[in-house]
């Protein structure tokens, strides 16, 4: 049985998060999961609040799907990994600004994720803890009434 190092799971991570940031396309991001186990995805939060949120994906690419048919993204930058090698995690915190699509709002949010790792260092769980009520309220059209809404420069 191979144990992966922390260098083969932050560099895993590294990889993964810089193909999710920088839009490639979705066979490259897909690649990062393991095809050995059992992969899932889960945003937490209320699914009454936004249609990826508190359901468990067991297939990326409808995570990964959904989240294109409601939210677009720009300048998503990763910071502070923090790998565990006895349990095969790395946690690490992103940024970025988030679009809801049909309705055009805009906000900056910091989040995290949690990856889990096989033994060949692919992921095999992606969770997410996110600014939920800020898409909601995007969904809703409402962060204008808040006086958060960003407009782009």
């Amino acid at each position: 049985m191979t144990v992966p190092t922390r260098g083969d799971l932050l560099k895993s991570a590294e990889s993964f998060c810089s193909a999710f940031a920088d839009k490639k396309p979705v066979e490259e991001v897909l690649s990062h999961f393991s095809t050995t186990h059992a992969t899932s995805c889960f945003e937490h939060g209320l699914p009454a609040l936004a249609p990826f949120l508190g359901r468990t994906f067991t297939k990326p690419v409808e995570y990964l799907g959904i989240i294109a048919k409601y939210l677009t993204y720009k300048n998503m930058k990763f910071f502070a990994y923090m790998v565990d090698v006895e349990t095969r995690k790395v946690c690490v915190h992103g940024s970025a600004n988030f679009t809801w699509t049909e309705t055009g709002e805009s906000w900056d949010e910091v989040f995290t994720y949690v990856l889990d790792f096989d033994d060949e260092a692919k992921v095999t769980d992606w969770k997410v803890w996110a600014d939920t009520g800020a898409a909601h309220l995007a969904k809703e059209g409402k962060l204008k009434d808040l006086g958060v809404l960003r407009r782009d420069e």
